[in-house]
């Protein structure tokens, strides 16, 4: 059953030219360099060091790995997060 509504929500966005990311709530990553990640449509923060941090979200959890990294600004919809980024994983 789920499946077949996720399956409706695609179509839809598909038919109405929507952005998929959106109406189906997945997230969306955006990386400047290696100094700046953006993450839309999170589920909250899991872990927080200046060394890793885990924010899940509906398709799991994304890992950041750097040094100094540090949230700049963080809102309901969306994160960004600054520093030195060496890896970004997603663990579903």
């Amino acid at each position: 059953m789920k499946r077949q509504i996720e399956n409706v929500k695609y179509n839809i966005s598909e038919a109405l030219e929507l952005p998929i990311d959106i109406m189906m709530d997945l997230p969306r990553l955006t990386l400047i360099g290696n100094i700046e990640v953006s993450l839309l449509n999170h589920k909250g923060i899991i872990e927080y060091t200046k060394e890793i941090i885990r924010i899940n979200t509906k398709i799991g959890i994304f890992k950041i790995t750097g040094e100094e990294l540090e949230i700049k600004t963080i809102l309901s919809e969306e994160i960004i997060i600054a520093g030195l980024i060496n890896d970004i994983e997603i663990i579903s």
